[in-house]
């Protein structure tokens, strides 16, 4: 993409929560809470992920930032042609969120995050390189506006 001057917007860039470290178990989580459907959370899955957790809360302890600032500053320290869209619901997250955007991080500790495994559970990873390209056409679909016209592409 980056080869074609195309920027990359990281959607849910702090794993729906789970790379503020706050999430812990499913118990945690509300019965209809949505991310008991996603494969990172599964039985088992969970627990083998929090490594990753764990591994960025350690860089932010050395960084003096908060797990999601380094998730967020790893992530914008990638290109400038990286954007992030971390949901929120309160101001004080929001700010929290803003500030990786200063936050700079050491040679070690961007070589320490860009080194961790990839999650257990992601399905992407399951599915041949066709069935791939083809899942993710499928989840971009125009939508209608109010006024019935279609909109650009909106992803889901």
């Amino acid at each position: 993409m980056r080869e074609l001057g195309i920027g990359f917007v990281a959607y849910a860039p702090l794993g729906q929560g789970f790379l503020t470290g706050r999430l812990r178990s499913l118990d945690q989580l509300e019965l209809d809470d949505q991310r008991r459907a996603n494969p990172r959370f599964g039985e088992g899955n969970l627990e083998r992920n929090l490594r990753i957790v764990d591994a960025v809360a350690a860089v932010a302890h050395q960084a003096g930032a908060s797990p999601a600032q380094v998730a967020l500053a790893w992530l914008l320290a990638q290109g400038d042609d990286i954007a992030v869209i971390p949901g929120t619901r309160r101001v004080g997250r929001l700010e929290e969120n803003v500030a990786a955007d200063s936050l700079v991080l050491t040679d070690d500790q961007l070589t320490q995050r860009g080194s961790l495994a990839r999650p257990v559970g992601d399905l992407a990873d399951e599915l041949p390189y066709g069935a791939r390209v083809l899942a993710v056409r499928l989840s971009v679909r125009p939508r209608r506006t109010l006024l019935g016209r279609p909109p650009s592409l909106v992803l889901p």
